[in-house]
């Protein structure tokens, strides 16, 4: 016997989707016709904004008030402008600026680009306190190290966000920004104190609570005073002893995508990760970016089966789809159809940011090398660097641990070199790269990833962007007066 159908209406009206290509195929919008909560946009649904608007009018003529979101974080986690990188700089750039009405500015624009294009929830903002320099996932997502800067922030993102209609998510809950490993691979450990967590890490879902977030999306990480030996996205005493009794929100509890390791693994698949995160308090499950109608019929009977076998209580999963269904109604009263994007604002905003430590001058036409680094699976393949803001300029890109430090020098000739890299601290060869050029070249480096404290010796000047988006290129290659 095939599932109760008023069992799978209901399971799927907690599911968060997905679907492959430019053009949401036939069974996507019949899934939402069917009671789907909705679907996740990633690079791979998105060529320009009049196709973006034309998938969710086809969306929205499976049922008017699907869930339509995305990762729009600005700075280096972008979907709208993943060919080219963000026209905005990211959360790390604006903390590091310090005005908290430019951060809701900034939000607004960005929620007034997405709700333009018919999209109703920005999984965003990454509210994480970053205090490990090291953090391969969080880093310049974060607004900073000091949780009150942070809290400022994260609320005035929300607030910019939702008054232009699009509903925020909050993330990562409880705090993402003390590991130095990726949930997407394994299941990080923050093995802290919970007064420790209180203090450092809690306080900017505190203030986006009280901002009125109408979302919080879960940590996959492992907290063991509080989650035991499972991630947080698992654990009620996470996800409502302390985000609903404690902190008293009352919105959406969304997973982070539950494909992913930290999830899956422990769960024991996809389907499994969502009965567990269902039971431990979680609303709105994030399936993941590779999805299609099998996965999603699976994930929904793994639920049934469940409710019909006892593990999952069935007033549990109506109560985790009536809050799904009220995030859907909050996103239909507050769509606005007059909002309009500024983008020029975000270039004003990057350039402020911009940080420098020693002198520019003498630098001349110098060669600019790009050093190759890997791109985390949340920023996805977004094109970073000085590159496309540079005037005739020559630019060439290498592998740190694979370029001959002389070979370099070769090629620059008399010019000085501009060394251009992404958190260069712990990036393969980096280090020692810039050590030995430096000390037989005129050398500036640009570092366009998290500012940890380290500083190289010896070189001209040390420019820090806060992130690598296509605004903190372009203000970067201003502030070295190379931009054309």
């Amino acid at each position: 016997m095939g599932l109760d159908p008023g069992l799978r209406r209901l399971a799927l009206g907690t599911l968060l989707a997905a679907y492959p290509g430019p053009v949401p195929p036939d069974w996507a919008v019949d899934l939402v016709a069917d009671g789907l909560a909705g679907h996740t946009l990633f690079g791979t649904n998105v060529h320009d904004p009049a196709q973006v608007a034309a998938s969710t009018a086809a969306l929205r003529a499976g049922r008017a008030d699907v869930l339509i979101a995305i990762d729009e974080e600005g700075g280096d986690v972008t979907r709208l402008a993943h060919a080219t990188g963000s026209p905005y700089p990211g959360n790390a750039a604006l903390g590091a600026i310090g005005d908290v009405p430019l951060t809701r500015r900034v939000y607004r624009a960005i929620g007034a680009e997405l709700a333009a294009l018919g999209i109703t929830v920005n999984l965003a903002p990454t509210v994480d306190v970053n205090t490990a320099d090291d953090n391969p996932v969080i880093g310049t997502r974060s607004f900073g190290a000091d949780p009150v800067r942070v809290a400022a922030h994260s609320a005035a993102a929300v607030t910019g966000l939702q008054a232009a209609g699009v509903a925020a998510c909050a993330k990562h809950f409880p705090g993402h920004g003390a590991t130095v490993t990726d949930s997407h691979h394994e299941l990080p450990t923050v093995d802290v104190p919970l007064d420790l967590l209180r203090q450092r890490d809690l306080p900017p879902f505190a203030a986006v609570v009280a901002a009125g977030a109408r979302a919080v999306m879960t940590a996959h990480i492992r907290v063991p005073a509080l989650t035991g030996t499972g991630p947080a996205t698992f654990s009620r005493a996470v996800l409502v002893d302390l985000l609903r009794t404690e902190y008293g929100f009352a919105g959406a509890v969304v997973t982070d995508a539950l494909e992913m390791k930290g999830a899956a693994v422990a769960a024991g698949g996809v389907g499994p990760a969502a009965v567990q995160a269902l039971t431990a308090g979680a609303d709105l499950l994030c399936i993941g970016a590779r999805v299609d109608a099998e996965l999603v019929e699976r994930v929904a009977a793994e639920i049934g089966e469940a409710i019909t076998d006892g593990r999952l209580a069935i007033a549990r999963v109506e109560e985790a789809a009536g809050r799904a269904a009220a995030l859907a109604a909050w996103t239909r009263a507050a769509a606005r159809s007059s909002a309009s994007n500024d983008t020029d604002l975000g270039y004003a905003a990057a350039r402020r940011a911009v940080r420098v430590d020693g002198v520019l001058t003498g630098l001349g036409s110098p060669l600019v090398v790009q050093l190759h680094t890997e791109s985390t699976i949340a920023e996805g393949r977004v094109p970073w660097g000085l590159g496309p803001h540079l005037d005739a300029v020559q630019e060439i890109r290498v592998v740190a641990a694979e370029t001959d430090p002389a070979t370099l020098r070769g090629l620059a000739g008399d010019r000085p070199i501009v060394l251009v890299g992404r958190h260069l601290h712990r990036l393969p060869g980096g280090p020692e790269l810039i050590a030995e050029l430096a000390a037989a070249h005129p050398v500036a480096v640009v570092e366009m990833g998290w500012p940890a404290q380290w500083r190289p010796a010896g070189v001209r000047a040390f420019v820090t962007t806060y992130g690598a988006s296509h605004a903190n290129g372009r203000a970067a290659a201003e502030a070295l007066g190379l931009a054309g």
